[in-house]
């Protein structure tokens, strides 16, 4: 039986949502894959002038030292759609290269976490996918967190301009440094071929449940061909589904499962997925929580999610974090960056929890 998931309300949801659902599906993991279309701390400004912005801008970056609030105030309270009215506002204007101006003009994390604001968002997830595969080792996780938490129209999006801002595609370079079951993971990612409608079909999800279990727990050895089959394929309501039927035969979560029947890149891709199909807030949640905690902050990582989310899911990731760690994501920022940066990544973030 399909059973419909509507985008209502919870009290408007009409009651047919639970006709031939088992009573052991809680009624959270029907209703989690609802989203509001925009759990963003960033929206469009209202009452939005690219020019005036633009000369705000200017006057930033004139004469004597840089006035760095300033430009917070404007690119972090701007959507990123916005930001590119700004940049063709600012070069129509001045006749100057609004990127090249504020690369003259800052440093550090804060010109980091600027540019990368400016950026088209999917130009910038192509180049952190570029720079996550070039040079000395490979950012596995940023390819997981990337590929597999963007839809199939954005994935096929970053391909088409990573292809022409690179010469090569994305898969290519993808074979070219990583191998093996990995390899055929981020391959299968980067097709953007998921099943993106909202129905479940029970039947098949215990099929798919039994599948992954007779593919590693219930069988020596371990197909992971079957796992990379469903996991890439089948839609994150589909799969939410899957994880609760899967936890009902194993008797644990399937990370556990992935974490005792594979290793390496392989397993850290796996789990990466799961998680972020699982409850994709609560996978950035962790991400965050991972770039800070310890000696040293991976900045890379930080700047990332916080711009690429902040228009998408902030508000969601923040209660996730502060669900998991006892501590909003302000607090943590606040504690472990600082000066201008830090200003510019509490505006992402939007408020304390």
């Amino acid at each position: 039986a399909r059973i419909p998931l509507y985008p209502q309300s919870f009290t408007s949801c009409p009651f047919k949502i639970f006709i031939g659902l088992p009573f052991k599906y809680p009624r959270s993991l029907i209703f989690s894959v609802v989203q509001p279309v925009n759990r963003g701390s960033v929206r469009e400004a209202a009452g939005f002038d690219a020019l005036r912005d633009a000369e705000a801008l200017r006057k930033a970056m004139k004469g004597f030292g840089t006035d760095e609030q300033a430009i917070t105030d404007v690119l972090a309270n701007r959507s990123n759609k916005q930001r590119q009215q700004i940049t063709l506002s600012f070069k129509t204007a001045y006749g100057k290269d609004l990127v090249k101006e504020l690369k003259s003009e800052l440093s550090g994390n804060f010109e980091k976490a600027v540019l990368s604001l400016i950026k088209p968002s999917l130009l910038y997830d192509a180049t952190e996918l570029k720079d996550a595969i070039k040079g000395a080792g490979t950012d596995e996780q940023c390819l997981i967190e990337i590929l597999a938490s963007r839809s199939n129209a954005e994935i096929h999006e970053i391909n088409r301009i990573y292809k022409a801002e690179f010469k090569k595609t994305l898969e290519e370079d993808i074979k070219s440094d990583t191998s093996g079951h990995f390899e055929r993971l981020l391959v299968s990612l980067t097709q953007g071929n998921r099943d993106e409608s909202q129905n479940v079909d029970i039947t098949l999800v215990k099929k798919d449940a039994q599948d992954l279990y007779t593919a590693g727990e219930g069988r020596m050895g371990t197909d992971e061909s079957r796992f990379n089959a469903i996991l890439c394929a089948r839609s994150r309501p589909h799969l939410k589904a899957v994880f609760e039927e899967y936890r009902q035969i194993c008797k644990h979560d399937i990370e556990k499962s992935i974490c005792r029947e594979m290793s390496g890149n392989l397993e850290r891709g796996m789990v990466a997925v799961v998680k972020c199909l699982r409850n994709t807030p609560a996978f950035f949640a962790e991400r965050l929580y991972k770039s800070m905690k310890g000696m040293g902050t991976d900045d890379r990582t930080l700047v990332r999610i916080m711009v690429s989310r902040c228009e998408v899911d902030m508000l969601d990731i923040r209660a996730e974090f502060k669900k998991l760690y006892g501590k909003s994501l302000y607090t943590f920022i606040s504690g472990d960056t600082s000066g201008d940066y830090k200003k510019l990544l509490l505006q992402l973030c939007g408020g304390n929890d």
